[in-house]
């Protein structure tokens, strides 16, 4: 038995120890030894960082899907969106900074500290430590989100509130301090004619017109057709009505209603220069709400009340509060003092201003007038302008005018001094004049045997305006007095010449070095920079000889080329800004005139083209000579009429003054009236009524077509300002 028992244990003995040997490697017949993978710890910095970074983008969107399920199933997305953009805008948020300050991490969770820096463009920076939890769901880092993500002081459903209480807005003034727009008290003037005692009709109709500044016959226009309806009239300050309020209170009929907001002196000085105020839109108001604006705010539309919006609204008092869910103020985290709006002095004149505006009553079109040896623009008129006054809703005559204005095909906002770019035509003839003479080709000697009709391009026939109007031909001419005839035939045959001897871009280098085509850069104003193409064909080449073709120009963009031969040769920036100013008087930033190129002819050709302009307006044959005969003042011009595809063409006339005068700077100007017809019939007399404002202070002669001052039925001239050879 003992010897059974002792062979039975070596045998549990070796196979025990057969157990615990590690096997041999059974042969695999060449198959592939199988990977070891490991699974992946995802990056809780990154995934923190990532959050933040979309935070500081405004991908809310984004943020959201980030979020552990159980917060997704504890705040829906729109709610979770609306929260932080409307935490960006009390904060009045410009952007975020932040960083890591520590990171706990376990196989399932992890704990971020982390610190934001808000930057505010009200309150300065506003700095906060947080932390994060996240979790590990199927792989990757998911946040456990709560409101004090955001801010610590929101933890329990508290939200931000901001108390702004904007400054009063600062004035725009002219070159001379006179206040073109302001916060003022004011009233809103309106009819109802049948309620009024029309033998009195003739007393208030004179007082209103004092008062508002327009003609008379303009004021029984707006009420013509009315009856028994309201009709708006205009708006006068409150203290302007105190002067004729014996007169105004005495007359049934007339309604009168007072209000306080932006006011816009003589219904509009410049109205498409200036511009005027809006509400923000709903596209708008995150942009706004993050610059400082209440949520009600009036911002600048267009013009120079967009522009200058950053000095014209200076900075609000504002208060930064935790709002409890209640409703309840809980604490006060920033605040902020007022800053004083800046105040904008244009270079404009606002007395000259007002007469270029009136100058251009029946018409639609534009005048621009630049001194010609600074590139200051002293008035910008666009017809049909409109009443920025109307386009605040405090004013009541917003209901019955507003509309008009936005409705109107005659599209009033549009400045069509800058906006606007029409075919040239016949003023165009200067620049092919200057071409010809620095082509070497031509001498201001050189002649032509001005026709009526040119036949040189076989197939096309172009008429002079002689023929046009059944007058003689103007015969043989040289270059300059085909400038005072403003010959076609002559123009035509530069046009085709230029074409075939230097090239098919030549002429059209010469417009662009003389500022065509491109925009003039005043900046502050939207501006159409127009166009002008190489003519590809010799009747396109033809057409663009006469200021025709598929050329567009802009009215500023003319001043500034006439001022530049008035001046002799320099091309300035258009300035329309003269200096900024602090509510003290002090000036913050002042503007000077600035050069931006040089007309690229010698002097002998500037001096040929000031000659022909001067023949144009001085010699008995000159198409403008009518006009002007009789003027003091020296004027340099030229005609232009341009075909439109309206029956009547476009009426150019654009020159410049030479009267020496020390206390009043020579002047460039720029007139079109659209499809008026002949540049010398209504252009040219447009032109000289602006001069006459300037140098007089007033017109001293009648518009051909006019009975009285600004009074006229229709622009129709009653002579023929036309002269025969």
């Amino acid at each position: 038995m003992k010897k059974f028992i002792a062979i039975l244990l070596v045998v549990l003995m070796i196979s025990a120890c057969s157990k615990n040997q590690t096997p041999k490697p059974t042969p695999t017949s060449g198959l592939p030894t199988p990977e070891v993978t490991t699974v992946a710890v995802p990056d809780v910095a990154a995934t923190v960082n990532q959050f933040l970074s979309l935070w500081n983008t405004g991908d809310y969107a984004g943020m959201y899907g980030m979020l552990a399920q159980t917060s997704k199933d504890a705040v829906k997305e729109e709610d979770f969106v609306n929260l932080y953009r409307d935490t960006a805008s009390a904060l009045s948020l410009n952007q975020i900074d932040s960083g890591i300050v520590s990171t706990l991490v376990k196989p399932a969770s992890a704990t971020v500290g982390y610190q934001v820096n808000f930057i505010s463009n009200l309150y300065g920076d506003i700095s906060r430590s947080m932390e994060m939890n996240l979790v590990n769901e199927n792989g990757a880092w998911k946040i456990q989100w709560h409101e004090g993500l955001i801010l610590p002081e929101l933890t329990g459903g508290n939200h931000l509130a901001s108390s702004i209480q904007a400054p009063t807005r600062g004035d725009i003034n002219d070159r001379n301090g006179n206040t073109l727009a302001t916060e003022t008290q004011a009233v809103a003037l309106g009819i109802i004619p049948n309620q009024v005692s029309w033998e009195y009709e003739p007393v208030l109709v004179d007082t209103l017109s004092g008062a508002l500044n327009l003609p008379k016959n303009i004021i029984r226009d707006k009420y013509k057709d009315a009856g028994d309806n309201y009709a708006p009239l205009g708006e006068i300050t409150q203290a302007g009505y105190d002067t004729h309020a014996t007169t105004f209170d005495s007359y049934g009929g007339l309604v009168k209603n007072p209000y306080t907001a932006r006011y816009y002196y003589n219904g509009g000085v410049a109205p498409q220069v200036l511009g005027y105020m809006k509400l923000i839109s709903a596209e708008e108001i995150d942009q706004y709400t993050r610059l400082g604006y209440a949520r009600d705010a009036q911002i600048g539309g267009a013009g120079i009340e967009k522009w200058g919006e950053k000095y014209l609204a200076g900075q609000p008092a504002a208060d930064l509060y935790v709002v409890k869910p209640d409703g309840t103020y809980d604490t006060r985290l920033a605040n902020i003092d007022p800053k004083a709006p800046d105040t904008i002095n244009l270079t404009i004149d606002k007395d000259f201003q007002v007469l270029v505006q009136k100058a251009l009553y029946g018409f639609t079109g534009a005048i621009v007038v630049m001194e010609v040896d600074t590139g200051r623009i002293l008035a910008i008129a666009s017809s049909p302008d409109y009443d920025p006054n109307v386009m605040q809703q405090q004013n009541y005559n917003f209901q019955y005018a507003y509309n008009d204005i936005i409705n109107s095909q005659n599209a009033p906002l549009w400045n069509r001094a800058l906006q606007s770019s029409y075919p040239l035509g016949s003023v165009f003839k200067l620049i092919t004049a200057a071409a010809a003479l620095e082509s070497g080709l031509y001498t201001p000697e050189s002649t032509y045997e001005c026709t009526s009709q040119y036949t040189e391009l076989t197939g096309f026939t172009g008429d002079d305006w002689t023929f046009t109007k059944g007058l003689p031909p103007s015969g043989n001419l040289n270059l300059l007095e085909g400038l005072m005839r403003s010959c076609n035939p002559w123009f035509y045959h530069l046009g085709y010449d230029l074409y075939q001897s230097k090239g098919p871009t030549y002429l059209a280098d010469m417009a662009r070095g003389f500022g065509l085509g491109s925009a003039t850069g005043i900046d502050v104003l939207q501006e159409d920079p127009g166009s002008i193409n190489n003519p590809t064909t010799d009747g396109a080449a033809v057409q663009m000889g006469i200021g025709q073709g598929d050329m567009l120009v802009t009215p500023i963009q003319v001043v500034d080329f006439i001022a530049a031969i008035a001046n002799g040769g320099t091309l300035y920036r258009p300035q329309i800004i003269e200096k900024i100013t602090s509510i003290n008087g002090d000036v913050i930033q002042s503007f000077t005139p600035e050069i931006r190129n040089t007309l690229p002819v010698s002097q002998a050709t500037i001096a040929a083209l000031q000659e022909g302009m001067r023949l144009v307006v001085q010699d008995k044959r000159g198409t403008a000579h009518a006009t002007f005969a009789g003027m003091s003042v020296p004027v340099y011009g030229k005609t232009g009429t341009a075909t439109t595809s309206k029956e009547d063409p476009n009426s150019w006339f654009a020159g410049y003054t030479d009267a020496n005068n020390p206390d009043k700077p020579d002047i460039a100007i720029a007139v079109i009236a659209e499809n008026a017809g002949d540049g010398s019939k209504y252009a040219a007399p447009i032109f000289k009524r602006v001069v006459q404002d300037y140098f007089t202070g007033g017109p001293t002669t009648q518009y051909p077509w006019e009975f009285d001052f600004y009074l006229t039925y229709t622009p129709t001239p009653g002579v023929e300002a036309t002269q025969q050879p």
